[in-house]
């Protein structure tokens, strides 16, 4: 990613709005949108793209295709063409584009130079020959008019890219909310990468060619109805700006679309595809960390919801709250009800979407099995060596699972030191799991009364 922000940056110079602010204070800086794919096809490249690809270490001697999404010039920047003409010997360059973007790129080069352009418009299929092998590009229609005759915004268009190894990528940005054609086109494309417009966050009257936390989630839903959003697939923000709320507050945001962000010059590695995700969702009592990890399932179309409590048949106010939270899940669910935890996430195929449900009971029940509640001493000290056992083998097995786990969990150590030996016993116990756990899971979600507040990842 050779930037990840909107025209102006994030922050904007010039601005000290809280936005702004909170991102200069903590040094960070976002600058216009770009991307670069296996160092041959670059997307869009705007002011500030090349020296982004020094500062990347990325040499662009090798590109052999540029793919500009339209005029503005935050995503061309023309001159590119004389920097490049000033080496000699480089390879034979390809520029395509909408027609407006194409005509302000001819005069940047001589008569002689070794580039060829290409006028596209939507519908259109280009075969791009490379070195490395064919990149197969279709060309998508944007939403970016802004209803004011603006020829360059009307012309913006979208890629939907596949690469020789046959790994597919969806750029899509600047575009507003896109519309029944749009998605149709799109369908089945089951998208390795997605990266897509987030300009404007909670401001929703921009009245633009951009998304924005109310319509972006909209869209991304219509592209998963469409299967071209799949449970694979790695959806990332662009295009951000100061109308995005301060960072750790937009990944709350982005967190319950299954969407996230990530910096300027961040490496994207198809090959490898993403690694599971594993989120720790912890919280008081009535918190909203269950309905929380429920929203973020319900992103995929397979669950398997993993109850870990004990069936209570003659508790009726334990059977009221099994229902409560039955009613909750959608009925194509699979309900598995285990305590043995570790040997379910072992043996997960990859890809299936676990939700755990919660470590609390689960907790309890290691410590009923142990025997850790006896008058003997030596009994119940031998218990808390065997849970605290079977709690490693739970984080190990979390941390190397295939599967994708979202996993809940009780805070129980910021209220009152319990009355009793056993209460203590689980509260301690409670919060070494907790923390070994957070140490295998890659996000950590704090519940406070409804609001998810994201706990940021380890160094």
């Amino acid at each position: 990613m050779l930037g990840t922000g909107a025209a102006d940056g994030w922050p904007n110079p010039f601005c000290t709005c809280n936005s702004c602010a909170a991102e200069r204070a903590a040094g960070r800086s976002r600058t216009s949108s770009a991307a670069i794919i296996d160092g041959i096809v670059l997307i869009d490249c705007g002011p500030t793209t090349t020296h982004a690809a020094v500062r990347a270490a990325v040499e662009l001697s090798g590109v052999e295709h540029v793919l500009i999404t339209h005029g503005h010039p935050d995503h061309l920047a023309p001159e590119f063409l004389l920097w490049r003409e000033w080496i000699p010997d480089l390879r034979h360059l390809h520029v395509w584009g909408p027609r407006a973007a194409i005509d302000r790129c001819r005069h940047w080069v001589g008569p002689d130079s070794p580039v060829s352009f290409h006028v596209v418009k939507p519908g259109d299929e280009v075969l791009a020959q490379t070195q490395g092998g064919t990149y197969r590009v279709r060309v998508v229609r944007a939403s970016h008019g802004h209803g004011n005759g603006d020829e360059l915004a009307d012309e913006a268009v979208l890629y939907d890219l596949t690469a020789p190894d046959h790994s597919r990528l969806f750029y899509a940005t600047d575009t507003g909310p896109l519309g029944p054609a749009q998605i149709a086109s799109l369908s089945g494309r089951a998208f390795d990468v997605v990266l897509i417009d987030e300009s404007f966050g909670f401001k929703d009257d921009h009245g633009t060619g951009h998304l924005d936390l109310t319509t972006l989630p909209i869209t991304l839903t219509a592209l998963r109805s469409a299967a071209a959003i799949t449970d694979a697939t790695d959806v990332i923000a662009i295009h951000l700006s100061h109308h995005n709320p301060p960072e750790r507050e937009l990944r709350a945001a982005l967190h319950p679309m299954g969407a996230r962000i990530v910096d300027d010059l961040a490496i994207i590695d198809t090959a490898t595809g993403s690694p599971p995700t594993r989120h720790l969702i912890i919280g008081g009592v009535r918190s909203g960390k269950s309905t929380y990890a429920e929203a973020l399932a319900a992103l995929h179309p397979n669950v398997t919801y993993v109850a870990t409590g004990e069936s209570r048949a003659d508790d009726v106010e334990w059977l009221a709250r099994v229902d409560a939270h039955r009613s909750r899940r959608p009925a194509h669910w699979r309900t598995v009800e285990t305590a043995d935890l570790a040997a379910l996430l072992e043996g997960t195929e990859s890809g299936e979407v676990l939700l755990i449900d919660c470590l609390g009971m689960w907790l309890t029940r290691q410590l009923d099995q142990a025997d850790a509640w006896s008058d003997d001493p030596e009994v119940s000290a031998a218990a808390v060596v065997e849970v605290s056992a079977r709690i490693e083998a739970l984080a190990a097995a979390t941390g190397t699972t295939r599967a994708h786990v979202l996993m809940v969990t009780n805070e129980v150590g910021q209220g009152v030191v319990p009355a009793t030996s056993s209460g203590r016993l689980f509260r301690d116990l409670m919060g070494i799991a907790n923390r070994r756990l957070s140490l295998s899971c890659n996000d950590v979600t704090f519940m406070v009364a409804g609001r998810p507040l994201p706990m940021g990842t380890l160094p």
